[in-house]
């Protein structure tokens, strides 16, 4: 495998590699919002597992938004790239600014989601964790964290592709990370899709739904 055609069949792929947690009582896939999303439904649809959508935001640098320089997730736990606040010496005061507007769109993810359903109860559970691949590691390190809180039986992080070195860095703190796609040369996650469109808020909505009405029926 060089490259995916689209999400859809990144997760078909990944897919694969869990058979052995198909039809558990104990096993729940949760996908990032947004790009996750699809790539969890394929993994939630094959294993026939609850999907829901666990909510982690960016800190974008400021005047550089793409380059992360930590991440939030929901629980309230906050996740530094201490190297990035170092070389670009952002003050407090900008972070602070980033937080609260991530905070915000945070929520309403969370309100566009899930409504007024609360989020699972995730103790004792079999966590796969998935996002359609992995950059810096903090959105991911930030997400680890705070399920962490939920004392999970174990969380595996289930992406399609990541730079090498980031896998090795997420090994250290889940229990498990599987990676098909693991270049030496990264550059983005974008570059190994031949399709990348952005995710829209309603195709998360339809998938999450559509997971939930397999779950009922099995």
């Amino acid at each position: 495998m060089e490259k995916y055609r689209n999400r859809e069949q990144a997760g078909i792929f990944l897919s694969e590699q869990f058979k052995e947690y198909a039809n558990r009582t104990d096993v729940t896939v949760l996908g990032l919002p947004r790009g996750g999303i699809p790539v969890a439904y394929e993994i939630a649809k094959t294993l026939s597992a609850p999907l829901e959508a666990f909510i982690v935001r960016k800190l974008g640098m400021p005047g550089h938004e793409e380059l992360a320089m930590g991440a939030i997730a929901t629980g309230g736990v906050t996740v530094f790239n201490k190297d990035v606040l170092q070389r670009f010496q952002i003050s407090e005061e900008k972070v602070q600014n980033v937080i609260r507007l991530e905070e915000q769109e945070l929520k309403r993810r969370d309100n566009t989601y899930r409504g007024n359903k609360p989020f699972p109860k995730l103790t004792d559970r079999i966590i796969i964790l998935v996002d359609d691949g992995i950059a810096t590691g903090a959105t991911m390190r930030a997400a680890i964290l705070a399920l962490r809180q939920q004392k999970p039986k174990s969380i595996i992080v289930a992406v399609p592709v990541a730079a090498n070195t980031t896998c090795e860095e997420i090994e250290t703190i889940a229990d498990k990370i599987v990676c098909p796609l693991r270049p030496k040369l990264f550059y983005a996650v974008g570059a190994w899709y031949d399709h990348f469109d952005q995710t829209t808020d309603d195709e998360v909505r339809e998938l999450l739904a559509k997971a939930n009405i397999i779950v009922r029926t099995r």
